[in-house]
């Protein structure tokens, strides 16, 4: 017989950054890929001034976990609610809070604050316990860092994404796509390629990559496949040597006539790694570029052969 039971926990952690800077961290969910190590993906479904509610896949102990969480947002307060929803047993409910204090100019303090109501068997229960605490120190070790950085993050973020028009049906595009397996021999820079599947549709990738200078590198990647909407987000937990983090999106979007083919990606600059990867003096000017070149490079790469597989020609190729 198993008896509910609360665990309350409480971490601070204090960050060399404006309290609006941090706060600002906190309420977009959108960038916790790139700031979070176990966030995978996360997806807004509403969106107000007064809260939102959205659905985050986190990475913990091996298995990629689905959460729907709706939260209140008190700006002027810098306080954030937040409550799951349908919870994972052992976890009956889950809720919190996030609030930030500015404790002098430049500096401030972010405090989580999370009660979880626990059933079933007390080793399960232990185990849930673990995993969002670990989970916790992660986010407040990760939302400090990229705070500590906000008068960098502007140069250090990087979103853009290539696109491809195909006149052919989604469905071999979209299996080309998913079939990573397949890819060496087919896309250019890809020497290896191993995949796994947790279970269908969650995909863990690892790549062998050939660079323009002959030198290899390995990537690793967390993949969710959505079939029926044409889409596979991925977060890289290995990424390219140059980056701290990387995120983004395939998808493959029909119309009459055919279908547009986009990668979009997501990344946060590893300052520290501009000048072992490109030299001494290199700055993060430079470091955007290369990165824009071979990420650019590397999806074209994986589009091209994707429109043979289609069997059709290519209409046209851009990049935004």
């Amino acid at each position: 017989m198993s008896v509910e039971r609360v665990h309350r926990m409480s971490y601070v952690v204090d960050a060399a950054a404006p309290a609006g800077a941090l706060y600002t961290l906190v309420a977009d969910v959108t960038q916790w890929p790139l700031f979070l190590p176990d966030t995978v993906h996360v997806e807004r479904l509403d969106f107000d001034a007064a809260g939102d509610r959205y659905a985050r896949w986190a990475d913990a102990d091996g298995e990629l976990r689905r959460s729907l969480v709706r939260r209140s947002l008190d700006a002027g307060g810098r306080r954030v609610v937040f409550r799951e929803e349908r919870p994972d047993e052992p976890v009956a409910a889950s809720g919190g809070s996030w609030t930030v204090e500015e404790l002098a100019p430049g500096w401030s303090r972010l405090t989580l604050e999370q009660e979880l109501v626990l059933g079933g068997p007390a080793a399960a229960a232990e185990r849930a316990v673990a995993s969002a605490e670990e989970g916790a120190r992660a986010a407040l070790a990760g939302l400090r860092g990229a705070a500590e950085r906000w008068r960098r993050l502007d140069e250090l973020l990087m979103s853009f994404e290539e696109s491809v028009r195909i006149e052919g049906p989604a469905e071999p595009v979209y299996e080309f796509l998913y079939g990573v397996e397949s890819w060496p021999g087919r896309v250019a820079h890809v020497l290896e390629a191993e995949v796994a599947e947790d279970r269908p549709g969650v995909q863990r990738t690892r790549l062998l990559n050939l660079a323009d200078d002959g030198s290899v590198h390995p990537t690793e990647a967390v993949r969710v496949c959505f079939p029926a909407a044409g889409r596979i987000v991925f977060r890289q937990t290995r990424p390219h040597p140059l980056l701290a983090a990387h995120a983004g999106e395939w998808s493959v979007e029909p119309d009459p006539s055919g279908v547009t083919v986009f990668c979009r990606h997501d990344v946060l600059l590893d300052e520290r790694a501009a000048e072992r990867v490109l030299g001494p003096g290199a700055e993060p000017a430079a470091a955007r570029r290369y990165v824009r070149e071979v990420l650019g490079r590397e999806s074209r790469a994986a589009l091209e052969p994707a429109t043979r597989y289609a069997g059709d020609p290519v209409r046209a190729l851009r990049s935004v």
